[in-house]
This record gives structure tokens, sequence and C-alpha cells, in this order.
């Protein structure tokens, strides 16, 4: 049914308009508490997919990947549909635009989007306040979230640590886990920060920031993990895990977008991404010992996708842009398929997750 309307409306409009009427119906939904039960139990995750990550139960091992919630404004309504964990996001320390439309187009026949957004984004002070009244009911405590942060556009490199700092300090206290993004094409010069020389102090000062507001809070310390570009060199994962294993990291986001295309400006995402995907996680793995959490996100389509970012190391998966082209029942597809895996197996899903506990 869903492909039908897609095929018949959706693919017609524009697609960041498409995207914002849907995530509207999302959030409109969410907001009517019978309607919101109903579809909560029709998608949930079954409880045999849960997995304990960071002393945390998520409902699942599968969630949603930043770039959908830019500004943690439909937690609730995408948890409902059966993602395990929401991931908002990219955040900057400041308001801003993002680049000028037309930024996001479709790849239909591959199942892809591309995409230039450029951190578009209501800046980390406002996302903070709305995270903030989350937090404070018991049902948006239960929720998993997870905060990408970036860079301001008009920062200069050198005062990125600040930048991420500040986003850190104000976001940390109600996160389950903060990932530094580092790997977005389209930011002018965000991707040199990838290089250990320039990554190592803008880790650095985000824990340090982001230590200091949770202990503020009274809060236990909150996880940090950093996301890599599928387009890094397998000498510079390796850089990049060593650092991360140096600094005592609590785990990698792996991957972004790619640029290895003939498009036009800005990343590829979808079914082109999941081959180096799986290869970058899998190398990490081996890199990184059972310890460190890995996330494994890029070209995730179908519950096999997911599988095997699991089997190649993943702690936890993401996907996106697979539920642009799925629809509403994507989510709950996949965590119920890992589920049914988990049920097999003859146990809660823990075996998946047991780095991270």
């Amino acid at each position: 049914m869903y492909r039908l309307l897609f095929d018949l409306v959706f693919r017609r409009v524009d697609p960041e308009r498409a995207h914002e009427l849907a995530f509207g119906l999302i959030r409109g939904v969410a907001r009517v508490p019978v309607l919101r039960d109903v579809v909560g139990r029709v998608f949930a995750p079954a409880r045999s997919g849960a997995v304990r990550v960071w002393d945390r139960t998520f409902p699942s091992a599968f969630g949603l990947a930043a770039g959908f919630d830019k500004n943690a404004v439909g937690v609730a309504g995408l948890t409902m549909l059966g993602f395990g964990f929401v991931e908002v996001g990219t955040v900057t320390a400041h308001p801003q635009p993002g680049n000028e439309r037309p930024r996001l187009w479709r790849l239909v026949e591959e199942r892809a989007l591309r995409n230039r957004m450029g951190f578009n984004n209501e800046g980390s002070a406002a996302v903070a306040s709305r995270l903030r009244r989350l937090r404070a009911t018991p049902a948006g405590r239960r929720l998993v979230v997870g905060v990408n942060i970036g860079k301001t556009k008009v920062t200069p490199a050198d005062q990125a640590p600040a930048d991420y700092a500040t986003s850190a300090g104000r976001l940390a206290p109600y996160a389950d886990y903060l990932v530094v993004n580092v790997s977005s094409p389209n930011t002018p010069g965000l991707r040199d920060l990838q290089a250990v020389e320039s990554l190592r102090p803008i880790l650095e000062a985000t824990r340090v920031a982001a230590d200091e507001a949770t202990a503020a809070a009274g809060r236990a310390t909150v996880p940090l993990l950093v996301k890599i570009a599928p387009d890094l060199s397998d000498d510079d994962v390796d850089a990049v895990a060593e650092l991360v294993a140096e600094l005592g990291l609590d785990g990698v986001v792996a991957v972004n977008t790619t640029v290895a295309h003939d498009l036009g400006p800005g990343g590829l995402s979808g079914p082109p991404v999941l081959a180096r995907g799986l290869d970058v996680v899998a190398r990490l793995r081996d890199r990184l010992g059972d310890e460190v959490v890995i996330i494994g996100v890029g070209g995730v389509s179908t519950p096999a996708d997911a599988r095997e970012y699991l089997a190649v190391g993943a702690t936890l998966v993401q996907g996106y842009t697979g539920f642009i082209y799925e629809g509403p029942g994507w989510a709950s597809r996949i965590s119920r398929a890992l589920a049914a895996d988990a049920s097999r197996r003859g146990s809660t899903g823990s075996t998946q997750a047991s780095a991270a506990v």
C-alpha cells in the first residue's frame, strides 16, 4: 500500500516538502493519546529484541539515524513506529538555515538519496530546551535518545573544539549518548576534522564539557562516540580506531554519506553505501575488540541488511533512507525480524550487545 502511495503521490512532491508533510503526520498522530497507543501497539518491537547497551535497555537494536529529526521535535512519534532508539540532529552550537534549496534528491531506481542539507537546525540551546521538556515526563525518560552534534558553518576550524563543547555542555544531560559528527560532506572543511591531529582536541573538549554538564545535573557520564565517513581510507579508519582506544571513547558510528559519486554536490545514502559500511564496521571491530560500541549505518533497507551489520561486528544498527522508500512499517519489520532471530537463539538479544554491557 505504501509503495503505491509513494509512486502515485510522494515521488511527485519535492523530497524535502514530502519529508515535512510525512513527519508532520507522524507528530500529529503521536499527540492523540488513543490513536498513538493503537499505532504504538501495532508497530512495537517484540520484547525478545531488547538489548542492553551502556546499562540502558534499548527496545530494539535497530534505530533511526541522525538527519530525520534534526530538532528533536518528533522522538515520541518515531519511537511509536518501532524504532528502538532515535538519534536526533545534527545539532550545531548556533542556529543555522543550512544550504539553499533544492538540497535533497531521490534516486528512485537505486532506492537512494542525495542531500546537501548543511546542518539546518535550530541550534543546541533550542534543542536542549525541547529535550529537557521531553525528559521531564516518565514517558519521555523511557525513550532512548542519542544526540548528534556538528560544527556551526561559520565557526573557523581552529575554534571547532569550543563549538562542539558548547553543544555538548547544553545537550549531554538529556542524551543517552552523544555523537561527534565530523563526517558530513555538506559543511565546508568538516571532513578535514577527521584527521587525528584535528579530531583529538575536538573529542577531548567535548568529553570535558559533557562530563561537567552531567555532573552538574547529577547524572552519570554520557557515552561519547564519533561518526566517520565511508570515504576514509583503510589507514585513516585505523587511525581513528587508535584514537578512539587512546581516548577511551565509548564508540564509533560508521558510516555517514559518501561523496564517491558524480551526481552533483552532496552525500549519497542508501544501498550504494552498504558494502563500504560493512567493511568499515568489520575493520573497526577487528581493531577495537569487544569493549567498544559500534553503530552500523549505511544502506540498510531490509532485515537481511541489518543482520549483516550485526554479523560483522555492529552492536546496534541504524537506518534512514529505507524509511523514505519503505514507509511507516519499515522499522517495525526490521525490529521484529531481529527479535525473531534473538528468540531462535534462545536469548533476549543481549549477545549482540555484549560489547556494550
